[in-house]
């Protein structure tokens, strides 16, 4: 896949994380191992400087971006039947700070992680679900 999402990935991340999170949706960052796209921007953010915004994510994604490298791991863990008893495939992480939610999703070569103001932890889990089959088709493609 190329580095930069199509459009109708975009879109379609855009629209899957609005449409589930609605207002306590705070940011949308797409991600490689090398780029990052700022998504969506809540329009009370940052006084609405997007060059600002990135600027500030930029070490969120950098930290997110080890990522890549833990789900390897995690994914051996898994395949290892002397390990962890059948812990399955990683599918997403959840950062909890104490004014909002980080939501990672990773699928081969490209994430999404998507910010938000507090909500109840469980309305994560069909988010990050539908945005790993998004990510998992735009990787066959």
């Amino acid at each position: 896949m190329a580095t930069q999402p199509s459009d109708d990935l975009r879109d379609g991340i855009v629209y899957l994380a609005r449409t589930g999170l609605g207002d306590a949706l705070r940011s949308v960052i797409y991600f490689t191992p090398d780029e990052f796209e700022l998504m969506y921007l809540r329009s009370d953010l940052y006084g609405d400087d997007k060059e600002r915004a990135r600027a500030v994510k930029e070490p969120l994604v950098e930290n997110e971006r080890l990522g890549f490298d833990a789900r390897e791991t995690y994914n051996e863990l898994g395949d290892e039947p002397a390990s962890e008893p059948d812990i399955g495939e990683y599918e997403f992480t959840i950062r909890v700070f104490s004014k909002g939610f980080l939501c990672r999703v990773l699928v081969e070569n490209h994430g999404v992680i998507l910010t938000t103001d507090e909500l109840h932890i469980a309305e994560f889990e069909a988010q990050a679900v539908s945005l790993r089959s998004l990510l998992a088709v735009a990787s066959d493609s």
